[in-house]
């Protein structure tokens, strides 16, 4: 028996509106930049240079693109879902009604490792340059105070200094979190305002850096492999695709807001879509400049590639903007990552797989303010205890996992539901979405060996949780064996 949630149901409760529901406030302009807020930020400053340096050279390029193929094949996908079925919840009500409830659950805890981890992943970085933003004007926070227990850093004297709790992590994610409870009218507008100055930064970096390119450092563009997979020639290229896709997690969030969308018809495909668009384009720019200024070996070993080629242009006032612009930018993407994380939630909550709590609405604002505070406290708890290592590689295969799993659903709802009305239809079904499932699993298994083993561990302890709470507590249970009208168990 799967389960399945009835899509009749789910188009009613997105047309609901009033005390209870989230507030439609969010313009097909805001989804962009939503999109693009969550997009942009670690992957385009971090990941560009370590890319080139250790896999793909100057044909890192390629990589973005490779990248942006596989999520535009998804992206697809997504954008016939959340046209379809406007609701809260992304992948996981997409799936609840595809492929059942057993399905929704692991793609639901699944995007705990996307949304919560991610945002808990750009934390540490956040922190990381506030404290050389900071330093550039003499002030100083004690290292101990900006790193896990588990990290330690050499000081100037030799002496080793271990790290208490990484406190402007803590503090930039309660921060995001409380605007969140506020409302999404004012989260939009903080967002919108960080985006347009770090795009800004992003087109000032490439403007500026284009005129002095040289071509020998483009030469060869892709450099022979050295004998190891992974390491330059096509394999480089595939790996570097791998590395620099967390750069793309983000566009799916756009689908969270769908209940808060004021057309989600007409914005959700634009959102999506849009957003993954612009990034696009402007990661293959940027990443040409970057490999460009400077030749890719000068980023081995790097915290900060960006730097090296700033350095290399001779503009000492640009680093600075790029250090507001990363700061701009990684603020963003945790307040898009906590956003979705919470009606994620929210939706799993009023399904009956997650406590009742998390559904509720503040009376003012009508954002699901407990959901908010719950994961204000999830998410510093690994920001300020974990080291960045092990939360970022967690991400990116949970993120692919999800899109593997949309993918699918398209498929299946294809024949399910094939007079259902779709408002974006995604084209060439079957080709796309297999396509799709194809690059994500290729990328998938590009990445490290003890990756897929914390998931397969993330996967047990969800499991865990569903058999133990959520299957006995599932309304979609409770309506199919009262007999409740709409719904049935699918064999």
């Amino acid at each position: 028996m799967r389960f399945k949630k009835p899509l009749d149901l789910l188009l009613k409760e997105a047309a609901q509106s009033g005390e209870g529901t989230l507030k439609r406030t969010l313009s097909s302009f805001n989804l962009v930049t939503m999109g693009i807020g969550a997009i942009i930020g670690a992957g385009l400053f971090s990941l560009t240079g370590l890319a080139a340096a250790n896999n793909a050279g100057p044909a890192v390029t390629i990589s973005f693109i490779i990248g942006a193929i596989g999520c535009a094949f998804a992206g697809l996908c997504y954008a016939e879902f959340a046209s379809m079925i406007p609701i809260a919840g992304s992948a996981y009500t997409y799936s609840y009604a595809t492929m059942g409830e057993f399905v929704a659950w692991i793609i639901g805890w699944d995007l705990v490792l996307e949304y919560a981890l991610g945002a808990a992943t750009v934390s540490i970085s956040w922190s990381q340059y506030l404290t050389k933003f900071l330093h550039l004007f003499g002030m100083q926070i004690p290292p101990q105070w900006t790193m896990s227990p588990w990290e330690h850093v050499t000081m100037a004297d030799g002496s080793v200094i271990s790290g208490y709790c990484n406190l402007p992590a803590v503090f930039i994610i309660v921060c995001l979190s409380l605007l969140l409870i506020r409302g999404n009218k004012e989260s939009a507008f903080v967002n919108n305002t960080l985006v347009i100055l770090k795009v800004a930064v992003v087109l000032v970096f490439i403007a500026v850096g284009w005129p002095l390119i040289k071509p020998e450092n483009h030469i060869p563009y892709i450099p022979a492999n050295t004998g190891t997979f992974g390491e330059f020639g096509v394999s480089g290229i595939l790996r570097g695709a791998g590395v620099v896709f967390f750069a793309f997690i983000g566009f799916d969030a756009v689908s969270t807001a769908a209940q808060e969308a004021k057309d989600p018809k007409k914005g959700m495909p634009i959102g999506i879509i849009g957003s993954l668009l612009v990034c696009t384009v402007l990661y293959v720019l940027f990443s040409h400049v970057m490999t460009g200024v400077v030749k890719y070996t000068e980023f081995k070993g790097s915290a900060a590639p960006v730097a090296v080629a700033i350095h290399a242009m001779g503009y000492v006032w640009l680093e600075k903007a790029v250090i507001i612009a990363i700061l701009a930018g990684y603020t963003s993407v945790i307040l898009v990552m906590l956003m979705g994380q919470s009606r994620i939630f929210f939706t799993m909550s009023k399904d009956g797989l997650m406590p009742k709590v998390f559904s509720k609405v503040h009376p003012t604002f009508q954002t699901p303010y407990v959901a908010n505070l719950f994961f204000a406290v999830f998410v510093s708890l690994f920001a300020a205890f974990v080291p960045v290592k092990i939360v970022g590689e967690m991400v990116s295969i949970g993120t692919l996992f999800a899109f593997v799993l949309v993918c699918i659903g398209v498929m299946v709802m294809r024949k399910s539901d094939p007079n259902t009305p779709r408002p974006f239809r995604t084209p060439w079904v079957p080709f796309v979405p297999i396509a799709g499932i194809l690059i994500c699993i290729a990328m998938m298994v590009s990445l490290p060996g003890d990756t897929w083993i914390r998931l397969v561990i993330w996967m047990v302890i969800g499991l865990i949780i569903y058999f133990v709470y959520s299957k006995k507590h599932s309304l979609v249970r409770k309506n199919i064996a009262q007999g409740v009208s709409g719904y049935s168990d699918t064999k």
